[in-house]
């Protein structure tokens, strides 16, 4: 994008899940606080809402409260609970990309992994695939999968969502697969994954097709026509110079067999 959007405009997209009867704060003046609140470190509501109150009434007007006062935790609880997280992390990767100029050249890393903290007992932790942006220092999306064996399903979802044309898009020997690959290219991205023990014949293939390209290269150098006409000149050069040096031996010779014989003659008195 050509311009950087801010946090009210993206949040003015997200649709309001209360009741439009007596509302206190807007929609995203509410998150727009959690964002920023959790940009400083802030990780559950409670923290939020003290966050918004220390800051004091100076924050609440720039982001858009009306009265001057922030939410208090149950707000941001029941809010969470009913809020279309689908659109509202489309929202935060549309406010991320924003802030990337088209020119730089975009690095996406992908990677699945487990929120701390998130298993409680018997209960799994949450699974996550994300595609990181190092420029941006921030999480494009991210989508939640069910086990570790499913990143590769999350990963042609992600494809969609996030920019991938002139992009180069990055990952583990997870995300190795011909399907993944192919999106990518047909997308108008770049990819570079990496191919361990998991796909032994993947990784004997692509050894096999660099030793090839290597013999290819080096056959090409060693009979390019440039190369056999450069060897050619050199070899009619060489060839030059010992014909001339010979040359020029035999005609210093019969120089001085020239000079040698009038002053024989003369000696001899002829």
């Amino acid at each position: 994008m050509d311009t950087s959007l801010s946090l009210l405009e993206i949040f003015d997209t997200v649709p309001d899940p209360r009741d439009k009867k007596g509302l206190f704060h807007p929609l995203s003046a509410i998150l727009s606080l959690a964002v920023v609140a959790m940009l400083t470190g802030c990780k559950g509501y409670e923290a939020i809402a003290q966050f918004g109150r220390e800051k004091g009434t100076a924050l609440a007007h720039v982001l858009g409260f009306r009265r001057g006062k922030t939410p208090c935790k149950s707000t941001f609880s029941v809010l969470f609970r009913s809020l279309d997280i689908k659109a509202f992390e489309a929202a935060l990767t549309r406010w991320v990309a924003s802030r990337i100029p088209n020119d730089e050249e975009l690095v996406l890393c992908m990677d699945g992994k487990t929120a701390r903290g998130s298993k409680d007992g018997e209960t799994p932790g949450q699974h996550l695939v994300s595609a990181y942006a190092p420029q941006a220092q921030a999480v494009l999306s991210q989508l939640r999968v069910d086990a570790k064996t499913n990143e590769h399903k999350a990963a042609l979802q992600l494809l969609g969502i996030v920019p991938v044309q002139g992009r180069v898009i990055t990952g583990d020997a997870m995300f190795c697969q011909r399907d993944l690959c192919a999106q990518i290219v047909e997308n108008g991205g770049d990819y570079v994954f990496f191919v361990k023990d998991n796909q032994p014949s993947l990784a004997i293939d692509i050894g096999a097709g660099l030793a090839f390209e290597e013999q290819s290269r080096r056959i090409a150098e060693t009979f390019s026509p440039g190369r056999l006409i450069a060897s050619t000149n050199e070899c009619s050069n060489r060839d030059n110079q010992r014909t001339r040096s010979l040359g020029e031996a035999t005609d210093r010779d019969n120089d001085g067999f020239d000079q040698t014989r009038p002053m024989a003659r003369i000696k001899a008195g002829v």
